[in-house]
């Protein structure tokens, strides 16, 4: 049987990531450090780029202002008098068309240094926990096998500062007696911090009871025997079990809280990260204004120079290899000016619906949180969902009452659908938290008093959304908290 072909067209669109698409959803994802790094690398790669200086004008400024403010946030497109064919390419309009700058101020007021928190410019890396006791081992006067040892006990502490290995495997390694291993690992864990280099929780809290300047049998007592009567706050089975006043039991309890049960995170090998926020929040006359932070962030320009180069090698009918190099760092530069313009525009946007949409947060704090979804805020400035979420991530606001990063704003509303009132579940948590606060602590809210007490504020939630909420918040059930 005879096989029939035929030919079909079909008509379809598709979206296409131009290189110049890339780079604008690149740079939107940026954080405020993270950009002006590729700012910086781009000025130094391509020469057509330049920052105006003293030397513009204000109405260069003022023009440049006027006409970015024609286009729109997410304008990717490009510009339409770009023509892929050299010889249509028209070189003294494409020129004069984009002399626009990326970051002239998008608000009237003026910005000083006192208005931006402070930060340090420079930060030194500290000590990790490994490196910090092996600095303290050499004051001691050790043998070729003892730090032999010392280093098999250090190098083999968590963060936390707990011994991982078997002592006694590790006592195996070495050629020492077991009196003299021991006594070394003694020192280790009264080295500061105290209380490293343990294998439990026991020995190392015993560690820091031993380590106090006067001694407290009766803390040592509850460390070795009752632990677990205290973490279930039964005081009463302590009372008995040792013939003492459960007020002398509370004050060894103290005691017990100044210890600290992770002794290695005090020494944190991580270098302190500071966050530059990308839009301020300053309350003026009763009302929060939005300013973007445009501090580090040069205002770009295309070379005068090169624009000069480019209409001379036109007027005399040059067509050269280095033609083609200018056009392409050309398109690069307009691409780049476009793309810091739009992201900023797009910042300044989400941040503006963000105020108009949490005004209370902004007066009373987390508390008057309200829910609020990517898609609420997406609708409001005319821009997908996934545009706001790139907004949102690694992008910080400074506001009165810290600094927030923009996804913290965006809450799904719980309680709504069981006939309450829909609320954030930051707001949520808060709620949670002051109740067991405030809670009688010899009779403790179980989660489904708490979910019966948010329901009389028509804050309707299931025990398990309660069960839940507390967990994150670590704190412990009604039954561990209870004070017998």
């Amino acid at each position: 049987m005879a096989q029939k072909m035929s030919l079909n067209l079909k008509q379809s669109q598709s979206l296409m990531m131009t290189p110049q698409l890339q780079q604008a959803i690149k740079l939107l994802t940026l954080t405020h450090l993270e950009m002006t790094n590729v700012i910086a690398k781009e000025m130094v790669e391509n020469p057509m780029l330049e920052e105006m200086g003293g030397e513009s004008s204000r109405e260069e400024v003022m023009a440049n202002n006027k006409e970015t403010q024609e286009k729109s946030s997410d304008d990717f497109s490009g510009p339409d008098i770009i023509d892929n064919s050299k010889d249509n390419f028209e070189w003294d309009k494409y020129v004069d068309s984009f002399n626009s700058t990326s970051s002239t101020p998008h608000t009237k007021e003026i910005k000083t240094k006192d208005d931006a928190p402070n930060y340090e410019n420079m930060v030194s890396r500290g000590k990790n926990l490994q490196e910090h006791l092996e600095w303290q081992l050499k004051m001691e006067h050790l043998t070729e096998e003892e730090w032999k040892f010392a280093n098999l006990i250090i190098h083999n502490l968590n963060d936390e500062g707990y011994l991982e290995e078997n002592i006694e495997e590790l006592m195996g390694q070495v050629e020492l007696n077991r009196d003299d291993a021991l006594e070394l690992l003694s020192m280790i864990q009264n080295l500061d911090p105290v209380g490293c280099a343990s294998s439990s929780l026991q020995e190392c809290l015993m560690v820091q009871a031993k380590a106090l300047e006067a001694p407290v049998p009766l803390v040592n007592l509850l460390i070795k025997n009752h632990l677990d009567d205290l973490i279930k706050k039964d005081y009463k089975a302590i009372e008995k079990a040792l013939g003492v006043e459960i007020e002398m039991v509370k004050d060894a309890e103290m005691i017990l809280h100044s210890f600290n049960p992770k002794p290695g995170r005090l020494i944190s090998p991580e270098e302190t990260q500071y966050v530059v926020p990308d839009v301020y929040i300053k309350e003026i006359g009763g009302e929060f204004q939005v300013r973007l932070n445009d501090e580090g962030v040069p205002r770009l320009k295309v070379s005068t120079l090169y624009k000069n180069l480019i209409k001379k090698g036109k007027a005399a009918g040059e067509d050269t290899e280095a033609s083609d190099y200018i056009q392409d760092k050309l398109r690069a530069a307009v691409w780049l000016i476009k793309s810091i313009e739009n992201r900023q525009k797009t910042i300044e946007k989400v941040a503006n619906a963000i105020v108009r949409n949490q005004p209370e947060f902004f007066k009373k704090g987390a508390s008057a949180l309200k829910p609020m979804i990517l898609k609420d805020i997406a609708n409001e400035i005319g821009v997908s969902e996934s545009t706001v979420s790139r907004v949102t991530k690694g992008k910080y606001m400074y506001t009165p009452l810290g600094t927030f990063e923009l996804k913290y704003f965006f809450n799904a509303g719980i309680g709504g659908k069981n006939g309450g009132i829909d609320i954030a579940s930051e707001s949520l948590k808060l709620k949670i938290k002051e109740l067991i606060d405030n809670e009688d602590k010899k009779r403790p809210l179980s989660d489904q008093k708490i979910a019966d007490l948010l329901s009389r504020s028509d804050i309707k939630v299931a025990r398990r959304t309660v069960a839940k909420y507390r967990e994150s918040m670590n704190l412990l059930p009604s039954s561990k908290r209870k004070e017998k």
